[in-house]
């Protein structure tokens, strides 16, 4: 261990929160047939962020605009928000890792749900707080126990994300308004809104705009397929919201990424195009789950997550099976959500070979 590691950074583990479809080929020395696990967009970006892109690529030896001004304003008239409402940032998880470091000191308690998303449990322990994590209620992360752990433990942030991931459920906005209502006034809501895009009607909760209590995030990574692009941003009152120029990475987003991300919130015929290519999807996976025994969880997000009726030792042994014939797909990593796999939404070829690999797979256990 290097000596010039601060004692926190020196007792924290060497690990990332996923281990990447890339390692898994590298280890099996060859490429996986249909790559289901990150919950990429496999119905890809507009032809516009596309052909955006491609136009700012002879201008990469340009640094990205820092105040990210176009974008900025763009997404602020999308939302009906001034821009001093937006914070743009390399996706959802440098936002969280920034919004970690201008919030924690070591100790700070900090509330989230045992099995969500593990990128913002990574950036709070970097940072030295104290994650208290409830237990998931049914499928849904609980907003009441959430709330009331945050109001036990005086915690600073509260972590939800509507929908969820890993398991694809969601609440309803009338849920996500009533836990607001009732924040301690020393408590932030971090609202995850990655996936809401693909959400019913009704998911997405109307936040007031000036409330200091309630920070949302969005993402390009998702219904608009530019996961690789890395860019995301935040809602929030002008004032946390200008918090971030004091720590934030002012050219972390690229020229190129800055001109597809304007370009994909232009075009919403194609965001409405993939949410109907990703219902057909669902269904499809819905059925190839039931036609194998497995249970398929109503999803709003951009993938399925299958029941598979056993404990998590059965379920990994899936999962491994699943990898041995070329298929990439995660599950989630605490009991008892870990009964469980998850399969992000795909084209038909990539359905087609989960949809033959997977018998294969059970048999083979």
């Amino acid at each position: 261990m290097s000596q010039f590691l601060t004692p926190l950074a020196a007792s924290l583990p060497a690990t990332v929160p996923f281990v990447g479809p890339e390692a898994q080929e590298r280890a099996r020395a060859r490429p996986f047939t249909a790559r289901l696990g990150a919950n990429e967009s496999l119905f890809g970006p507009s032809p516009h962020a596309i052909a955006a892109m491609s136009c700012a690529a002879p201008d990469v030896w340009m640094y990205g605009d820092p105040e990210n001004h176009d974008l900025k304003s763009a997404i602020a008239g999308h939302h009906g928000l001034t821009p001093a409402h937006v914070v743009i940032g390399e996706g959802i998880d440098g936002l969280l890792g920034y919004l970690a470091r201008l919030t924690l000191n070591p100790g700070t308690p900090v509330v989230t749900s045992a099995g969500a998303y593990p990128t913002f449990n990574f950036h709070v322990t970097g940072f030295g707080g104290a994650l208290t994590r409830v237990p998931y209620l049914g499928n849904h992360e609980d907003p009441e126990a959430l709330l009331a752990a945050a109001k036990a433990t005086e915690a600073r942030l509260i972590y939800l994300a509507n929908p969820d991931n890993p398991m694809g459920s969601h609440h309803p906005a009338s849920v996500i308004m009533d836990l607001i209502a009732n924040l301690p006034e020393t408590t932030l809501l971090l609202l995850d809104e990655a996936y809401v895009d693909l959400a019913p009607p009704g998911t997405q909760a109307q936040v007031a705009a000036d409330d200091p209590r309630v920070i949302r995030f969005r993402t390009f990574s998702k219904a608009y397929g530019m996961a690789g692009a890395r860019i995301g941003y935040a809602l929030a009152e002008p004032g946390l919201a200008r918090a971030f120029d004091k720590v934030r990475n002012h050219f972390g987003v690229s020229r190129i990424a800055q001109a597809g991300a304007l370009a994909a919130l232009a075009d919403q015929d194609h965001l409405d195009l993939v949410c109907r290519l990703s219902a057909a999807a669902r269904t499809r996976l819905g059925a190839i789950a039931r036609e194998n025994g497995l249970i398929p969880l109503p999803s709003a997000t951009n993938f399925v997550t299958m029941d598979c009726g056993r404990d998590g030792n059965f379920a990994r042994a899936l999962l491994a099976a699943l990898i041995a014939e070329g298929i990439f797909v995660r599950m989630p990593g605490i009991a008892p959500l870990d009964r469980c796999i998850r399969v992000s939404l795909g084209d038909e070829t990539a359905l087609s070979t989960f949809e033959e690999a997977l018998p294969k797979a059970l048999k083979s256990l």
